[in-house]
């Protein structure tokens, strides 16, 4: 178990907005070589250039929301994590090692519209957290939760009620995500 590598993805985007993102990307690229070839060509439409330049970077920008994922990438072996936005095959995020693992916790956010939003963090090295994941739904947020917490083989806390945090009896909510109970 020490050179285990434990990836937690989300999940694939759906086909259209995969389709609207390379659409977009394609725009942009094509509206790039557009002006790079006319600057070069024609210095005096320089402002026009400036101008569209700065289209390409708003369609970047939204071709990037339409195709971009978040997964967290926990390297057991090297006891580091790292948290990373990405764009095929592109990964930005930085690892950050930990000295030991304490617990998982879910709780969740309000937000502005009453709607909620659940947190998974690792809490680590004596009170330190790292936030892995948000998810809108609440068993979701506790299957990920539940899954990182038996990788590293720690426990799970359920801090959604205020002031009312407790540790959840891992072999309960293995049988409820496996659909043994209800």
């Amino acid at each position: 178990m020490a050179d285990a590598h434990i990836i937690v993805s989300g999940s694939k985007r759906p086909f259209w907005q995969i389709f609207i993102a390379s659409l977009i990307f394609t725009f942009a690229a094509v509206l790039l070589l557009w002006i790079i070839y006319n600057t070069f060509l024609r210095p005096e439409i320089y402002l026009t250039s400036i101008i569209s330049s700065r289209v390409v970077i708003y369609l970047i920008a939204i071709g990037t929301f339409f195709s971009f994922r978040k997964s967290v990438y926990i390297d057991l072996g090297q006891s580091r994590f790292r948290s990373t936005f990405e764009i095929g095959p592109v990964k930005l995020g930085q690892w950050k090692t930990i000295h030991s693992y304490e617990y998982v916790s879910v709780f969740h956010q309000p937000l502005k519209n009453g709607d909620r939003i659940f947190e998974i963090n690792l809490w680590y090295d004596t009170n330190k957290h790292w936030e892995l994941y948000e998810k809108n739904n609440a068993k979701e947020a506790f299957e990920i939760g539940y899954e990182i917490s038996e990788y590293l083989q720690i426990d799970l806390l359920d801090a959604t009620v205020p002031n009312d945090f407790r540790f959840i009896d891992k072999s309960l909510l293995r049988q409820k995500i496996n659909g043994e109970i209800s």
